[in-house]
């Protein structure tokens, strides 16, 4: 199975990327975690995006806020899929990060999520691999049908939570 690269802009976006990891690790898909600025540390943001096809990687999540190049910087130098996520923040509540993430110029597609969408992401991308490892996709299946079997439970107890 092909690895999930994460690159955070900044240590401060880890509790998003916790969640991303979190759902990679619910659905057994190998990943690795790095922290790489697309303004601090734009070479090695490069090379790490250049190189990860190469390295076993199928899929490159970005979580950044604010200015949130950082996606758009990693798509910039890979063929791969790349994912971002847009982090909150307390200039502009992550509106700021969202525009810089979604506004891809044509050629260099980003697929972007919701704001401190972590957990979606780390979705997303197990669909992509899903394409190509059917035990993904089972795996996706058995959680659409958990997710509705417990909104249908909470459905059937909220005539005894209303009285």
């Amino acid at each position: 199975m092909k690895k999930v690269g994460i690159v955070m802009g900044s240590d401060s976006d880890l509790p998003v990327v916790q969640k991303t990891v979190d759902t990679l690790k619910a659905f057994g898909v190998p990943y690795e975690v790095h922290i790489y600025s697309a303004h601090r540390t734009p070479q090695q943001a490069a090379d790490f995006s250049r190189t990860a096809a190469a390295e076993g990687f199928g899929v490159l999540i970005a979580a950044a806020g604010m200015a949130a190049h950082l996606a758009g910087a990693l798509a910039a130098n890979t063929i791969l899929p790349v994912i971002g996520i847009p982090c909150r923040s307390n200039a502009l509540d992550g509106i700021d990060a969202l525009l810089s993430t979604v506004q891809m110029p044509s050629g260099i597609p980003v697929a972007t999520v919701a704001i401190n969408g972590g957990a979606n992401a780390a979705l997303l991308t197990v669909q992509m691999l899903a394409l190509s490892e059917p035990e993904l996709a089972d795996k996706l299946r058995a959680k659409r049908a958990a997710d509705a079997a417990a909104v249908l439970e909470k459905d059937a107890g909220l005539p005894d939570r209303l009285g």
